[in-house]
């Protein structure tokens, strides 16, 4: 059946969370001082945060912290790391991060001229395990918002990838079936085995050449290759 619906992972596909994340890192680092208490470079900092978060959120999709907990906590946990045990500075860097690092505005290289290329071809939408309220600051500032028809997000469906809940739910709203769409995402076991799990057939964006054994439709390592695939 021809493909009418594209859903696309944001964080890391679309928008440059690396980078992006990278940058308000290294703001806080400097914001707070963090040199004076301890810790000597942004990079040790960034470092260390980025293994707990990567353990915070993992506990976040199965539902063992909250969002809120997860705000903080990765934060607190790296300053512990560095013998910094203050909560009230923890709260602080978990504030300025979620509302500051949205509004940076860094995509992945070829974003805008694949999301040209394929309007008026095809509907386009997101899929995202983002915070709901962050998400949409991310897709207006960096400008992508207008390629998107629908923004489903796994806060307000109330499940998150690779919950096939999620991927039915956004068939309903964007009012797709699974054999005319088609996910397109950087995350082998939240976009790519969940899409797998519901039907869909998927583009798997693997710009480090990820070695795997999933059985996947096309997998492609720069997002230029997709428009080759689908144009």
């Amino acid at each position: 059946m021809q493909i009418k619906h594209l859903f696309f992972d944001l964080d890391r596909t679309l928008w440059d969370f690396e980078k992006n994340s990278h940058d308000e890192l290294v703001s806080l680092y400097h914001k707070y001082q963090l040199h004076q208490k301890g810790i000597s470079l942004a990079d040790e900092f960034i470092k260390v945060y980025k293994k707990i978060n990567n353990k915070c959120w993992e506990k976040y999709r199965k539902n063992l912290i909250t969002k809120d907990k997860l705000r903080t906590e990765r934060f607190l946990q790296t300053l512990i790391y560095f013998g910094i045990e203050n909560k009230k500075l923890a709260d602080n860097l978990g504030t300025d991060y979620v509302n500051n690092s949205p509004h940076r505005t860094i995509l992945i290289d070829g974003t805008i001229d694949l999301l040209k290329r394929l309007e008026g071809h095809f509907s386009m939408h997101i899929i995202t395990n983002g915070f709901e309220e962050v998400q949409w600051v991310k897709l207006e500032k960096s400008g992508l918002l207008p390629y998107f028809d629908k923004v489903i997000t796994s806060e307000k469906v109330g499940v998150k990838k690779p919950d096939v809940k999620i991927f039915h739910y956004a068939m309903s709203e964007a009012n797709a079936s699974l054999n005319e769409s088609i996910m397109i995402g950087d995350d082998l076991k939240t976009d790519i085995a969940g899409a797998i799990d519901v039907g869909m057939r998927c583009i798997y964006y693997n710009p480090n050449n990820h070695h795997h054994n999933l059985t996947i439709w096309k997998q492609v390592s720069s997002l230029s290759e997709i428009k080759n695939i689908l144009l």
